[in-house]
Order: C-alpha cells, then sequence, then structure tokens
C-alpha cells in the first residue's frame, strides 16, 4: 500500500494548496480563492495556479463567477446524497474484489489505524483524526483487483468534509464513525466481506445523511458567511 512519491507539478501543489485551504476551514463556500494570494503563499507565478483552479472548477471546487473570480463551492443535500452513495458502493467494491488482501498484515494496519484515531479524538486532535480517516478508507480500497475504486476515491477526497462547508468538527459523528470503522474491520476479521462492504455502504451514508443535516440546520450562517465573502472581494 506503500506508494513512492512522485515528482508534483506546480500547478499541481497549487491545487494540493488550495484543497488544503479548503478542507482546514481557512476558506469555506462562497469564499473567494485568488491567484494573488496562492502565489504570495507559495512563492510560484500565477499562471499554473489558473491551471490549479480551472481543474477544480472541473471537479466541483470552486467554481469561476463573472467579475468575482474563483470561489469555493459548496454542495446541495442531492449532491451530498449522491456522493456519499458512489463512495460506499466503490469502497464496498474495493473491499469485495480485493478480500484476499485483508490478510494479518492488512488487518493489522487497520487495527493501528483504528487506534491512532481513537487517541486522536480524545485529545480532540482531529486534524489527525481527519487524516486516519482518510488512511482508513485508502486501507480498503488500495488493493491490486481495485486501482479504479482507488482512484475514484481520491477524486471524491474531501467533498464530504464537514470543514469544506463551514462547519466544525463534530466530536459526537466522528465518535460514531470510529464505531463503524471497528464494526467494519471486525467483519473483515471473520472473512465476511459481504457484510464488510454493507457495513461500508452504510457508513457513507450515515456520514452524507449527517452532514446534510448540519447544512440544513444551519443556512443562514452558511449566506452570512458567503455574504461576507462578497464584501471582502467588492473593490
Amino acid at each position: 500500500m506503500d506508494h513512492p512519491k512522485t515528482y508534483m507539478t506546480k500547478a499541481e501543489h497549487a491545487r494540493q494548496h488550495i484543497q488544503e485551504m479548503v478542507l482546514s476551514g481557512t476558506v469555506g463556500p462562497g469564499d473567494r480563492i485568488t491567484t494573488r494570494e496562492v502565489s504570495l503563499a507559495l512563492g510560484i507565478s500565477e499562471t499554473p495556479i489558473r491551471e490549479a483552479i480551472r481543474s477544480l472548477a472541473s471537479d466541483g471546487w470552486l467554481e469561476v463567477q463573472n467579475h468575482i473570480g474563483a470561489v469555493v463551492q459548496g454542495l446541495r443535500a442531492e449532491q451530498i446524497r449522491e456522493i456519499s452513495a458512489l463512495r460506499g458502493l466503490i469502497c464496498g467494491l474495493a473491499v469485495e474484489l480485493g478480500a484476499s488482501n485483508f490478510n494479518a498484515d492488512r488487518l493489522a494496519k487497520i487495527d493501528e489505524n483504528i487506534a491512532i484515531s481513537a487517541t486522536a479524538l480524545e485529545a480532540e486532535d482531529f486534524d489527525l483524526f481527519g487524516a486516519k480517516n482518510y488512511e482508513f478508507h485508502l486501507l480498503l480500497c488500495d488493493n491490486p483487483e481495485s486501482p479504479w475504486c482507488r482512484r475514484l476515491l481520491e477524486n471524491m477526497h474531501g467533498l464530504m468534509s464537514a470543514q469544506r462547508h463551514g462547519i466544525p468538527p463534530q466530536p459526537g459523528r466522528l465518535g460514531d464513525a470510529l464505531k463503524e470503522h471497528m464494526a467494519i474491520r471486525d467483519r473483515l476479521r471473520e472473512g465476511d466481506f459481504t457484510a464488510a462492504a454493507a457495513l461500508v455502504n452504510q457508513h457513507e451514508k450515515n456520514t452524507g445523511d449527517f452532514l446534510i443535516d448540519l447544512i440544513e440546520a444551519a443556512p443562514a450562517k452558511g449566506a452570512n458567511r458567503r455574504a461576507e465573502g462578497r464584501r471582502a472581494s467588492a473593490p
């Protein structure tokens, strides 16, 4: 499951930087991303940054608006519902296709992942928890039999991040998610890959439903943040 680091172009570096800004909550839905601020942060010219912005816009991270530029794009309830369903199907398929890879070594890595996640949650280290959550799903999908599952999962990374929608980490849901990870691990250890795949599917649905409920419960907050972003971008 280890992958060698490859050379990263300036456009890819800029893309990663912007994604990290979104995932960390530094910017949220409706906030403006300028080529100048990214150029200053990374010390590179604005040309590859424009390329990164076009790429992120095509993937649904940003929206390029007339007279404003690139702004962080939020997701509607129906989009979150679709993405969570896709993630569940993709991860579940990867589990079943890659059943032979869940040997003692892979299960030990999953155990370690869950243990570190539990420690991070207790310490309220939400950045570490988020990183381990992503790693958990890679441990399910990163199999020789499911390379496209892994690729698709990576393409959707961050689309269902609460921080992306201006919502702070929710310890209660994170705790429930960790319990769901444990249940998936238990089914893998038992060799019941069909049941593990079904739990993965339900896990993603639970995450999507929870995010939808949070967004719909606080529409005014999102609207206020978008208005503030537009005022800040005004000349």
